[in-house]
């Protein structure tokens, strides 16, 4: 009875998605980015709904098994966004249990100043002092010929993202991490589905990180997860995002361990209840069950999104490719697929317009653009009215309210992107029609003022 029930409110709500969302209404704004649902996650919802039971429960514990075997990866743990993803991920590395290897208040950490801000912030959150290098044009990512210069007996770690998808030099940095016995954090939010030699973003360094915001390759609405092959490093990520406890029980669970009142932990008394017993300055970062079942349904969807956003890259470089004379478009490095968060474009510093121009161009013809996030983030207000202590690439240590114009040239490609760089859309939303309009304001846009 109940089962029947359960089948009639799953079979009304795929009959109201399609009803009210099944037919697609012509639009007048193409978007940079956007989810794309089906009445399959609407009926996932609803069956997590009807279980009463709210937080985390059997979805999510399905999320987690599926999302770590689709990357080829050991362990995954759902969060509630990709910018808690990075913290768990950073804070994690800061865990007595790591011993001589845990990150200490004024190490130092390897990243980059042009991104998106909560790659960078946990850093500074955790008592570290960043360390800003360049980034390459093309790929936007990270140098890894400056790398080098920049490390000093307190560097400790690099923690930097798969800039839109298309993902760093991972076999420079792997040499570098393993010269020096760095941790690495792959930032791959926005580079879900990447590979560097069939390898998926994310699984190689120590820890990845990924966003299921609706900007992303899959989405939960709001959500995140954090994935390592390193057990140890799995508990202590499972203990951060469970407010610091030392118990690893799922919810509802009690005494996995078998020892729930026969251990003696810190100062406490012997028997004290390991549920109740905390090994770390944590957090609650945890997701909904209905989150992790619109994110399960998205899975399975998840092969045929970068599918089309990888077509949808390939379309933007053909039909543009003949204004490189003008613009300068993405590149790809050696031995990596990308996942396409966007198409990134550089605009010339020689051209006959500014990337201002063009970008308010299309968005008057109802193109959607967007920034490469914080463009140069040491420029941002945060940084400019604060007192943060960091370092750029291999200078002393500064405060961050105090950097002049000399700092910043010690960042060119990184000013260059904030002047001179921004991105449209490639993602699964977008038909080819969409991009047929896109390339040609671009085109029109260029010839009326290259005349």
């Amino acid at each position: 009875m109940e089962q029947d029930l359960r089948n009639e409110v799953k079979e009304a709500a795929k009959n109201y998605y399609k009803e009210v969302f099944g037919v697609k209404k012509p639009r007048k704004y193409i978007p940079v980015s956007g989810k794309v649902l089906d009445e399959d996650d609407l009926t996932n919802m609803i069956d997590a709904t009807l279980d009463m039971w709210l937080t985390a429960g059997r979805f999510n514990e399905e999320f987690e098994k599926q999302f770590a075997s689709w990357l080829g990866a050991k362990f995954a743990l759902s969060t509630n966004s990709g910018s808690s993803a990075n913290l768990l991920a950073l804070s994690a590395l800061t865990s007595p249990k790591l011993g001589n290897k845990r990150l200490k208040k004024g190490d130092e950490v390897i990243t980059v100043a042009a991104g998106f801000p909560t790659t960078v912030n946990p850093i500074i959150q955790q008592g570290l002092i960043p360390v800003f290098v360049d980034s390459e044009l093309k790929t936007y990512n990270i140098d890894t010929l400056q790398i080098e210069a920049a490390l000093t007996p307190k560097t400790k770690a690099i923690f930097v993202a798969h800039t839109l998808g298309n993902m760093f030099d991972m076999e420079k940095i792997m040499e570098i991490c393993q010269k020096h016995n760095l941790w690495l954090i792959e930032d791959s939010c926005d580079a879900l589905g990447a590979t560097w030699k069939g390898k998926k973003a994310g699984t190689i360094g120590n820890i990845g990180t990924y966003s299921f915001y609706p900007a992303h390759h899959m989405t939960m609405g709001e959500g995140g997860a954090v994935v390592t092959n390193d057990p140890q490093l799995y508990r202590i990520i499972l203990s951060f995002r469970d407010w610091g406890r030392d118990c690893w029980c799922k919810p509802g669970v009690d005494n996995t361990c078998k020892n729930r009142f026969k251990m003696q932990l810190g100062n406490l008394p012997f028997g004290y209840d390991h549920k109740y017993t905390y090994s770390h300055i944590g957090f609650n970062l945890k997701i909904t069950d209905w989150q992790a079942a619109v994110g399960l349904s998205q899975l399975k969807k998840l092969p045929t999104f970068l599918e089309h956003r990888k077509k949808n890259a390939a379309y933007l470089l053909k039909h543009l490719k003949d204004l490189e004379n003008y613009l300068i478009l993405p590149s790809i490095g050696k031995d990596v697929e990308p996942s396409w968060f966007g198409f990134l474009i550089s605009v010339k510093p020689d051209a006959p317009f500014t990337k201002q121009e063009l970008a308010e161009y299309l968005e008057n013809n109802g193109i959607g653009t967007r920034q490469l996030f914080a463009g140069n983030l040491l420029r941002q207000p945060a940084f400019v009215d604060d007192e943060i202590p960091l370092r750029i690439g291999d200078g002393a240590l500064k405060i961050s309210k105090n950097l002049n114009e000399e700092d910043y040239k010690k960042l060119p490609n990184t000013d260059f992107i904030m002047n001179n760089t921004f991105w449209i859309g490639t993602f699964q939303g977008l038909a080819e029609t969409d991009l047929e309009k896109i390339c040609e304001a671009i085109h029109n846009f260029i010839k009326e003022k290259v005349k």
